[in-house]
């Protein structure tokens, strides 16, 4: 009796289904006729297995199709480093390895050959290095042992004057502390205290120009050439790449890197308040190291800077525009190329929340989009290609907003990942498709 009445319950909803048969071709009630025969014949056939509409209604589905493909993203545009036109220019860059590449230590960019040029009182510089390295003080704030300068020191003044050069106040049987003596020869490029602490740390400026020279073969600077204390004779050369390496070598002395760091500095009872010829200072990051120029076309800049460019730590850059037409554009060199540098870091936008990553189809006919969850961006330097990864796995549901698996870019040491999601709802197949498709139900 149970058993009659579903085979009765099945064929009544087999009834209600020719409401949704779409018309056979031909006659419509020949086809009709069709279908009831063929659809009895499957409920007689199956019905002792509890029923074809039961079965049909109920039984599994093939999984949807999923069909990707994520966009390339354009690669940034690339970096543009302005160098000067004329003279020579070398850039070192540390710290940014992972983006730029190991060779940007040595030298990131140059311009205008490595040959040996004048220095000028960049030769003040290395005047300082040989001094501390036979006296060193002890951290950046000692302030060394004392100077006593005699009268042939205060003579230096009456005969760098009348020659033109920078000079600074030295009054009769003064004295002052090495630190200070220093700081009074580099900020304002002191020529007359070049030769005097020249002449205290090796008895005589010839005995220091050979300590100079030997100073610099023992650390490998052996394109520079020194001939004197101050820098005043153009005979003092060295090339950009000799340069770049002494002023690292400045860098890491806390002592002098503390001193070509300030803008002045005040000594009441001797040279008084002596200012910093490099106006760049806090400029881009400068925070020394020497200036240097024999009159037009000569103008130099030795330069180190902590550079932010938004990737976290800074770049320790370390630089030198040699030739440079006059002091203010000399400046402007160095201020371009820093500019360039970090111009050259920029985010990359790499997807835009709702963008279309693929698509899922049914074998039903119902299609949902899958798109990007969120807008994304990748920092990068200059033109580093950038690498997609899409990875889409299977859900627990096929619904609006479900996330289906993650997109990752990477570019250089960079990498940002989003989550992918389904937009749009699948619909489910109707019973008459279930029922008219048994090879796609499991």
């Amino acid at each position: 009796m149970g058993e009659t009445q579903e085979h009765t319950d099945e064929l009544s909803a087999f009834a209600g289904l020719l409401d949704e048969a779409p018309a056979a071709s031909g006659s419509g009630r020949a086809g009709r006729i069709v279908l009831i025969v063929f659809l009895v014949s499957v409920l007689v056939v199956l019905g002792a297995g509890g029923g074809y509409v039961w079965w049909a209604s109920a039984a599994p589905l093939a999984p949807p199709t999923v069909t990707t493909q994520p966009p390339a993203v354009a690669a940034g545009q690339p970096a543009a480093i302005g160098m000067p036109a004329s003279g020579a220019m070398r850039v070192s860059v540390t710290g940014g390895e992972d983006y730029l590449g190991a060779e940007a230590d040595g030298a990131r960019v140059a311009s205008g050959g490595d040959d040996p040029r004048p220095i000028a009182s960049i030769a003040k510089l290395v005047t300082a290095l040989v001094v501390l390295d036979r006296h060193p003080l002890d951290g950046a704030n000692d302030p060394g042992p004392t100077l006593a300068f005699t009268e042939a020191d205060t003579d230096l003044y009456d005969q760098f004057y009348v020659r033109g050069v920078t000079i600074a106040r030295m009054p009769d049987g003064s004295s002052m502390s090495l630190h200070d003596a220093l700081a009074t020869m580099l900020l304002p490029s002191a020529s007359n205290y070049a030769v005097a602490v020249a002449r205290w740390g090796f008895g005589s400026e010839g005995a220091y120009v050979d300590a100079a020279r030997a100073w610099l073969a023992a650390n490998g600077l052996e394109s520079t050439r020194i001939v004197d204390a101050t820098g005043i004779d153009e005979r003092n050369t060295s090339t950009p790449r000799d340069l770049v390496a002494l002023g690292k070598i400045a860098e890491a002395n806390p002592a002098l890197a503390r001193i070509v760091g300030m803008s002045s500095i005040s000594l009441p009872g001797g040279p008084g308040t002596v200012t910093n010829t490099n106006g760049l200072l806090g400029t881009e990051g400068i925070r020394g190291l020497k200036t240097g120029n024999l009159g037009e076309g000569t103008f130099n800049l030795l330069f180190s800077s902590l550079l932010d460019v938004g990737i976290g730590a800074p770049l320790t850059i370390t630089g030198v525009r040699l030739g440079g037409e006059t002091h203010d554009s000399t400046d402007q060199d160095v201020v371009t190329v820093l500019q360039s540098i970090r111009a050259g870091f920029h985010e990359v936008p790499v997807g835009t929340v709702g963008d279309e990553l693929g698509e899922i189809t049914t074998a039903w006919g119902a299609r949902a989009e899958i798109v990007l969850g969120r807008s994304a961006a990748l920092m990068t330097w200059s033109d580093t290609p950038v690498v997609t990864a899409l990875d889409v796995q299977t859900p627990e549901r096929y619904a609006d907003g479900a996330s289906v698996g993650t997109i990752t870019w990477t570019a250089g040491p960079n990498s940002t990942t989003a989550d992918v999601k389904i937009s749009g709802e699948l619909e489910e197949p109707t019973l008459w498709w279930r029922l008219t498709h048994p090879g796609e139900l499991g």
